[in-house]
Parts: structure tokens; sequence; C-alpha cells
């Protein structure tokens, strides 16, 4: 007896998403270095992000205590994208008994289509971060010139653009060292884990893992790896497109953010019309960040 088109989706369908699953958790979430991940329930998010207190002043015998008040200072919003792709297999291949090797085929290609559409996603934030990825307060990621209520400018990039180099590290450890809040106040923060393109990851060994300093005849010590700084090391991303761009992550609240509205679903059908059985995946997220501070970067030399 054949088996009908709906027998063959039932049968199917468990080893197709068996195989998607197994193909999809394979490639390395690359994104969750950069991104704390948040749920949704909601078409978007917005996260206002508030000024807190200035300094306090001193009270005067019998005197009242001074008010201060919190301000809303911008409004960062995630709009969450529907990722989707799908493959079918035509009514002829399914007679010819090649619909095993091929949906097999076909799954995995869908899986890594999926799984590289996120990190490329995810990547594209810092690829522009120095142009086009803007944040709630209308200046872009990195940027030397985040307003502050302070009225002193936040900079999140190296004043002079420089390649990564034990100075250039240096300076960045420094400057995050240096960062305040919105009213000008001193803010514990620190860098956690260097982010860098696959070109970079030899120079970021050295600086990081070397005993004693990188291309010197003397004995100083490696102030970076003897401190414990950038205490997470390095990371590579293979979806930065600038050879020379580093960026560190900090312990900054609130910095990059990746929201999930719907996990990754498939769902496997027949059709009547055509007599093909179709195979699709999606999932809905999005990718930003709400505090430049969670992040300090440099664009390398031109």
């Amino acid at each position: 007896m054949a088996i009908s088109r709906s027998q063959l989706v039932k049968e199917l369908e468990p080893g197709l998403n068996a195989l998607f699953g197994l193909e999809y958790k394979s490639y390395k979430e690359e994104h969750s270095e950069i991104y704390t991940t948040e749920s949704s329930d909601r078409a978007f998010e917005e996260e206002v992000m508030l000024s807190g207190f200035g300094e306090a002043p001193v009270k005067s015998e019998g005197a009242g205590v001074a008010y201060d008040q919190a301000q809303e200072v911008y409004t960062a919003r995630y709009t969450h994208e529907t990722i989707a792709l799908a493959f079918s297999l035509t009514e002829e291949a399914i007679e010819d008994n090649l619909y095993d090797r091929l949906s097999s085929r076909y799954t995995k290609a869908l899986a890594r289509s999926m799984a590289t559409t996120k990190q490329i996603k995810a990547a594209n934030i810092l690829n522009n971060a120095f142009t086009t990825s803007l944040g709630g307060d209308g200046v872009a990621l990195c940027s030397t010139a985040h307003p502050t209520l302070g009225g002193a400018n936040l900079a999140n990039e190296l004043a002079t653009s420089a390649d990564l180099s034990e100075a250039s590290l240096e300076q960045a450890l420094i400057d995050i060292a240096a960062f305040t809040d919105e009213r000008g106040l001193k803010i514990a923060v620190q860098g956690t884990r260097l982010i860098i393109p696959k070109e970079l990851q030899f120079t970021a060994d050295r600086i990081l893992k070397s005993t004693l300093r990188v291309g010197t005849a003397d004995n100083d010590i490696n102030a970076i790896k003897n401190m414990g700084m950038i205490p997470q090391g390095y990371s590579v991303n293979h979806y930065l497109t600038d050879v020379d761009a580093f960026f560190i992550m900090t312990d900054a609240p609130d910095g990059m953010k990746m929201f999930n509205r719907v996990s990754m679903s498939t769902g496997f059908e027949g059709d009547f019309e055509t007599g093909n059985v179709r195979y699709k995946a999606r999932e809905r997220y999005s990718f930003g960040f709400s505090d430049p501070r969670g992040i300090f970067g440099s664009p390398g030399t031109p």
C-alpha cells in the first residue's frame, strides 16, 4: 500500500526536527559573549534610562534635607524581527525515493542559514558601532560625544583611533575606569572581555597572556596580565567585518542586549495542490543596546 502524504509528513517530521536541532546547536552562539539575553512578550521593548542623583550636599544643623529627582534621559527601543526560511520537496522527488537524502541535506542547510543569520545580525551592531548603530541618545554606539545631564560628554571610544596594542588597550582600560553616570559621578566599571575579529587573535593572545611585555627586550612585567585586567580574556567573533576594530565589554549593567521574542520553531506540512512537502524554520528576536557604557571600542587606524 502506498504511503499517503500526511503519513509521510508524520513519519519524517520527528527525524527532521532532531536533525535540524543538532545542526543548529553545532554552531557556536558567539553573540552570547557580547549580549545579555532577555525574554519579551511584546512586538518591541523599550528601556528608559534614568539619570540617578547628583552629589549629596551638606545638611546644616536644624535645616531640612535636600531633595533630588531622577530624570528620564532617553529611551532605547528594541524592535523584534521575524526571521524565517523554508524549503520544499517536490512530489516527484518523493515518488523517486529522493526525499530521504534531499531532506537531510536541505534540513542541515536550513539550520546553518538560520544560525548564521543570527550571528550576522548580532555582529552588525558592532560592525556599525562607529557610524549607524544609533542608540536612544541619538549617537553612535561607540563615540566620544555621548551627551550627559552633567554637561560633559561621555566617551566610549578612544580619543585617537588606534590599532590593538598594549598601549591602546591600556588607554582604553583607563578611559573605562573614568566613566561617570549621567550626573557626572564616578561609577565603578571595568573591562571584562576583549571582542576581536579573527585577524587580531594572535595579537590579543600575546598581549593578554605574555608574562613579560610584548616586543621589548627588557624584563618589564605585562601589567595587563599581572593586574588581572580583562578577566574573561578575549573572544574571536568571526562575523566582524573590520579587521582593525576591537571592542571591550564592561560590567556596566543594561549595556548590550538581545531580546528573544519567539524561540526557534519548525514546521512540516504537505501541500494538496502541488503534492510538495514543505519544512519551515522561524524565530523572532532583536539585538541592540541601552547604556553605551556596556562597551568600549576603537575602529583601528585607517
